[in-house]
């Protein structure tokens, strides 16, 4: 009985700590740059905070325009379309998914 106590605390302990690990790390999967209206928009926790008012350079090394065109840090040029997000480290999403 003791034995099944310990393993109980110690699951519901884990599924605590991996719940504050997690909240982190998804408030950052909401930040990144959207094309809306054919606007770059700034997206903080999912939500729009302001229009981008300058060149921004992602974590990965790539740079986002404006005018909604992404170079890769290997010079790869990709224009975002209405309704894509790039998220801060450089992964490309549309509609909610990733691509």
């Amino acid at each position: 009985m003791k034995n099944y106590r310990n393993v109980t605390l110690a699951v519901v302990g884990l599924c605590l700590s991996l719940s504050f690990l997690a909240s982190p790390v998804m408030a950052a999967e909401k930040d990144g740059i959207m094309m809306k209206d054919g606007k770059m928009t700034m997206m903080v926790d999912g939500k729009e905070i302001t229009r981008m008012d300058r060149e921004t350079i992602l974590s990965n090394g790539a740079k986002v325009t404006m005018k909604g065109k992404m170079v890769t840090k290997d010079g790869k040029e990709i224009q975002m379309q209405e309704g894509q997000m790039v998220m801060m480290d450089g992964k490309m999403i549309e509609g909610g998914k990733g691509k």
